[in-house]
């Protein structure tokens, strides 16, 4: 499964779920995408199906292994990943080194188990005030869920998750 990252920056007033379909449909991706979010109907650790949570590695745009498999994010090591394996845009662009997004930091609206953080996920991705607080994590540190706070109106990392696997009929 593909975790992608939103082509610009978001403050927390965003339809991520949407912009993740609309940007992969754009790069010619056929998979459904949902946003790396806990929302006011879900949390994050349910986004992807089920039947794909243990048996399915996350990986980047490019193939490069970021998780052994989606229930991996949620096993109490706020998401530590290998930051030497970049997390790439829908367009190609590596976030952590590219200066479209100057904040290295993924909005997640969660607990490190992938619980909503209803405090704390910008009144459901709904606004962008200054007085709102979101969760969310600083790439820098290698962890998807760290449990650092921010002001809603920051504009930080939207990431994409490919929530269910669908065979390649070309393959």
């Amino acid at each position: 499964l593909h975790l992608v990252a939103l082509n610009l920056p978001f403050s927390g007033d965003v339809r991520a779920d949407f912009q993740c379909f609309q940007q992969a449909q754009l790069a010619g991706l056929t998979a459904t995408y949902r946003a790396f979010l806990s929302s006011h109907l879900q949390d994050l650790a349910t986004v992807v199906r089920k039947t794909d949570r243990y048996h399915l590695p996350i990986v980047n745009l490019k193939g490069e292994v970021l998780f052994s498999n989606w229930e991996s994010i949620f096993n109490g090591n706020s998401g530590q990943f290998n930051i030497h394996v970049p997390i790439y845009s829908f367009d190609g662009r590596n976030v952590m080194t590219d200066p479209s997004w100057p904040q290295k930091v993924i909005w997640h609206g969660s607990t490190a188990s992938g619980t909503r953080l209803v405090s704390n996920y910008c009144e459901a991705w709904h606004t962008a005030d200054t007085g709102a607080m979101g969760q969310a994590s600083p790439l820098t540190m290698g962890k998807l869920l760290d449990q650092k706070v921010y002001s809603c109106n920051n504009q930080l990392i939207v990431l994409c998750i490919e929530n269910s696997f669908v065979p390649d009929p070309q393959a």
